[in-house]
C-alpha cells in the first residue's frame, strides 16, 4: 500500500476498520454464484480506473431506505479500505426516509451519524473516518443529486428490479438483491437482523474492491 493510501487507511475509525479486517478475511462465505456477479462488478470498475474515469455507484432500492443506503455507505468504506476513490449514492422508485434501523446498525458498527434537519425526509451525514463521509436521503433516480450518466446502477431488491426496467444513463445494471430486514421490524430479532444485513453488504463491497486491489498489486 502506498503512503497516500496508507494515510488515507489509518483515518477510518478503528471500529470500522476492524470490522473491515474481519469481513475481509471470510469471503469464502459468499457463494460462487454471487461471486461471479460481484467479479463483473469488479471488472467494470477496473475499466473506468484504467481509463481514468470517475467510478459512480448507485445502489437501487424501491423506496431508499434501508438496503440501498447500506449498498452505497459500505462500497464507499470498502473502496477507501482498499485505497481506492468513488462516488457512491443511492435512490429508489419512491421517497421516503433513512431508516432509523439500518441509520442504527450502522452506528452499532462504529459509524457516526448527524442529522442535519428534522422534516420528514432528513438528510444524514454518515461518517466513517476523518473528513470520510456520505450524505445519506431519500431519493428517486432522477434526483438532481445523482450523476446522469456513465454509473453502476446495483440493484438491491426485487421490487426495484421489476419497476425499473430501464434506468437512464447507467453503462451497467447489475442485481445483488438481498432479503429486507423490514420483515424483522418491532420483533426481538430486528436489531440481529439489521446487523446481519448490513455485514452481508459490507462483506460483499469488500469482496468487490479486494479484486481492484489485487489487479492494482499486480500490474505494480
Amino acid at each position: 500500500m502506498d503512503v497516500v493510501n496508507f494515510k488515507k487507511y489509518i483515518k477510518m475509525f478503528q471500529k470500522i476498520k476492524e470490522r473491515c479486517e474481519i469481513l475481509s478475511n471470510n469471503f469464502k462465505e459468499i457463494n460462487p454464484e454471487r461471486k461471479a456477479l460481484l467479479e463483473k462488478l469488479a471488472t467494470h470498475i477496473q475499466r473506468k480506473i484504467d481509463e481514468k474515469e470517475e467510478v459512480n455507484l448507485v445502489y437501487v432500492c424501491t423506496h431508499n431506505s434501508r438496503r440501498s443506503h447500506l449498498g452505497q455507505v459500505w462500497s464507499k468504506v470498502a473502496a477507501d479500505f482498499y485505497g481506492f476513490d468513488i462516488h457512491s449514492f443511492s435512490a429508489g422508485t419512491e421517497v421516503t426516509a433513512f431508516n432509523q434501523n439500518a441509520i442504527n446498525a450502522l452506528i452499532a458498527c462504529g459509524f457516526e451519524v448527524k442529522k442535519s434537519d428534522e422534516t420528514a425526509n432528513p438528510k444524514y451525514e454518515v461518517l466513517f473516518g476523518e473528513s470520510k463521509s456520505n450524505l445519506c436521503f431519500s431519493k428517486t433516480i432522477d434526483d438532481e443529486s445523482l450523476p446522469k450518466e456513465n454509473f453502476v446502477a446495483v440493484i438491491t431488491c426485487g421490487d426495484a428490479d421489476e419497476n425499473c426496467p430501464f434506468i437512464p444513463g447507467c453503462d451497467l445494471r447489475i442485481g445483488t438483491t438481498y432479503f429486507d430486514p423490514k420483515s424483522y421490524d418491532n420483533s426481538i430479532l430486528m436489531d440481529e437482523k439489521y446487523t446481519e444485513r448490513s455485514n452481508q453488504i459490507a462483506m460483499e463491497c469488500l469482496y468487490s474492491f479486494s479484486l481492484l486491489k489485487k489487479i492494482k498489486c499486480s500490474q505494480n
